[in-house]
């Protein structure tokens, strides 16, 4: 596993790029899995099986990418953000605690605006699961990853965008964690457990 860091002096930690976190095989049986929820809910929408506005399953549109299926914490996602969280507390040297996950099959046009996140992700990461290479760019920094890379940056004070995707697909999942000593850490993002869909979060 090697790994590189870009110096970034506005964040209490640098920006980590992980090469080979996930098994390139691994990586791409996420990629094929995430493609098959994509096309399950698709059919499930078409048929009727559930509303378009109850996102348990995944949305088609969540406001910030339209018309690109996502899907917060899903389950086997949840997984991977918990089996890699001692390798990225051995990266930033502090203690953890998961949030959440949010997975998303980038289409050709997608483009993610400038934004921070919410603070249940003060420390991210962004899997490249496979597909076609899109870069993702921190604070105007282009870093590119491929099928089983993670970057780890601050999401809540780093800016970050991916301009016009030009290719077909692309599957990325997005780790987020708190530190565990923080009291507003947020363990779960307010769930009882990983894996639960968001009507679980605490009000």
């Amino acid at each position: 596993m090697q790994y590189y860091q870009l110096k970034d002096l506005n964040v209490s930690f640098e920006n980590i790029v992980i090469r080979g976190i996930l098994q390139p095989d691994f990586a791409q049986f996420l990629y094929n899995y995430l493609h098959t929820r994509s096309k399950v809910y698709a059919r499930m929408l078409t048929d009727g099986w559930v509303p378009s506005n109850m996102d348990v399953y995944g949305t088609w549109d969540d406001g910030q990418i339209p018309n690109c299926f996502s899907c917060y914490a899903d389950p086997a996602m949840e997984v991977v953000l918990s089996n890699l969280k001692p390798i990225i507390e051995h990266h930033l040297k502090i203690p953890l605690v998961e949030t959440y996950t949010y997975t998303r099959l980038y289409q050709k046009g997608a483009a993610l605006k400038k934004h921070v996140d919410r603070n249940s992700c003060k420390y991210s990461g962004t899997l490249n699961l496979g597909g076609d290479p899109w870069p993702i760019f921190i604070e105007g920094t282009q870093v590119d990853l491929n099928p089983g890379d993670l970057l780890l940056y601050d999401g809540v004070n780093q800016y970050h965008w991916r301009e016009e995707f030009k290719g077909q697909f692309c599957g990325q999942v997005f780790l987020h964690y708190n530190d565990a000593k923080d009291s507003n850490a947020n363990p779960y993002d307010g769930r009882e457990f990983l894996g639960l869909p968001g009507v679980y979060k605490k009000q």
